[in-house]
Order: structure tokens, then C-alpha cells, then sequence
């Protein structure tokens, strides 16, 4: 009887425990955070090696879109042209040459001027008829020395054009926003300078022009003059030599 209660004692015992006692559950296998710093520190690798290569990727677009913009800098062209005032000048100047009175800057009407009033065919007409070529000479003369005053004129009057253009270009060419306009300034510069050959050449045309003309007149006149002196003194009207006396005694 006493092992009886004994054992009924020591079973409620443990059924007391039990309930009083907490229970060890092993936790859910998804509610486990494990740490691996070997894999922590390759992903850091990799997410490092990637930003950087984000960072290359737009420091070659940023270059790309640098080199764009130069590239359009150097195709831009200057904004404004003096072309059309250079065309105009030297048209100007070649209106002057063409111009030219009396004897043109043409080889046949050269010719034919020299031919029928320069030449030794022209001393052979009359006294009325050498006297109207010697008017024409001093006429051809006179126009050469007006034209070489007005090409002159047109010269100078473009020099304040071409001085105020040329500080234009040189300003453009120092501010220039890429190698075009750099180049278009420089070619305009070039332009300017044809320019004034141009006048140079005009200019010297036009007083060698009056210069040969003035020497070709007197040339003639003084031929003119031998001829007519000839003349008279083989006329029956010529000066006869004679005795004079001053004094009666």
C-alpha cells in the first residue's frame, strides 16, 4: 500500500513539473539569421567595382558630349561675312578702269589711238588737220591724268572701309569660337589684302596710263613740231633772208 502511494505521489510530482516547467521548441529554419563575412565582404567587392564602373561609363559620356560640343564649336561659322564689301569695292575700282576716257584698257583701241594720232602716219594730213590731232593728244592727255585722280580718289575713299573690316576679322579672328571661324576670319583677311592689290594694281595702271600718255603727246608734238616748222620753211610764204637797217644815216 505505502509503494502505491509512493509512486502515485512521485507521478503527480512529475506531471507538476512538467506544466510548470517551459518547453524548448527548435526555431523555424527562416527565423535563423546566419552572418558570413566572407560573402558580406565579395558582395561589397562586386557593388564597389560596379559603382565604378557607373562612374566610368558616365565619364565617357560626359567626354563625348564635350567632344560634340567642340565639334560644333568648330563647324560654327562667323556670324558675319565681309565678302559682300570687298566684291562691292573691287567692282567699284574696276567701274573706274572702265571708265577710262578716250583711250580705253583695251589693246585694239590702243592700237588704233596710237595709229591714227601717235604714229608717223598722222604728220602727213594738213596744217587744220595736224592742229585737231594735237587737240586730241592734249585731250588724251588730260583725260589719263583725270582718270589717275578718280581710281585716286576711289582708293582712298575705300581706306577707312578696308581699315574698319580688318579690325572686324582681326577681333573675330582672336574671339573665335572654333578652328571654322578661325579659318573664315583668316581667308577673309586674305580677301582684304587681294583687295588692296587689287587697288595697287588699279592705281598703278591708271597713273602709268596718264604718265605714257603725257609722254607720248609730247613726243608727238615735238615731231608735229619739226614737221610744220619743215613745211614752212619749204612754202613759197617762207621767211626770206634780207638786209635791215636800223639807222638812216
Amino acid at each position: 500500500m505505502k509503494i502505491c502511494k509512493f509512486r502515485t505521489r512521485c507521478i503527480a510530482l512529475m506531471a507538476a513539473t512538467a506544466l510548470t516547467v517551459p518547453v524548448m521548441l527548435p526555431a523555424p529554419a527562416h527565423a535563423v539569421i546566419v552572418y558570413d563575412p566572407t560573402n558580406y565582404a565579395q558582395n561589397l567587392l562586386q557593388a564597389t567595382r560596379a559603382l565604378e564602373q557607373i562612374r566610368n561609363q558616365i565619364q565617357s559620356l560626359q567626354n563625348e558630349a564635350q567632344s560634340l560640343l567642340n565639334e560644333a564649336a568648330n563647324l560654327k561659322k562667323l556670324p558675319k561675312s565681309v565678302m559682300a564689301d570687298v566684291d562691292k569695292s573691287v567692282q567699284a575700282t574696276q567701274g573706274l578702269l572702265k571708265d577710262a576716257q578716250r583711250i580705253a584698257y583695251d589693246v585694239q583701241k590702243v592700237d588704233e589711238a596710237f595709229s591714227k594720232r601717235y604714229s608717223q602716219s598722222s604728220l602727213t594730213g594738213s596744217n587744220a588737220k595736224l592742229v585737231e590731232l594735237a587737240r586730241e593728244r592734249w585731250s588724251d592727255s588730260i583725260g589719263g591724268f583725270q582718270d589717275a585722280l578718280r581710281v585716286q580718289a576711289g582708293i582712298v575713299q575705300s581706306i577707312d572701309l578696308t581699315r574698319a573690316k580688318t579690325n572686324d576679322l582681326i577681333t573675330s579672328s582672336q574671339g573665335s569660337a572654333g578652328a571654322l571661324q578661325a579659318a573664315q576670319a583668316g581667308n577673309q583677311l586674305q580677301a582684304l589684302q587681294l583687295k588692296q592689290l587689287t587697288d595697287l594694281t588699279a592705281l598703278l595702271a591708271a597713273n602709268g596710263r596718264a604718265q605714257i600718255l603725257d609722254a607720248a603727246a609730247k613726243a608727238s608734238a615735238k615731231a608735229q613740231a619739226r614737221e610744220q616748222f619743215k613745211r614752212f620753211l619749204g612754202s613759197e610764204n617762207s621767211y626770206q633772208n634780207s638786209t635791215v637797217r636800223l639807222f638812216r644815216k
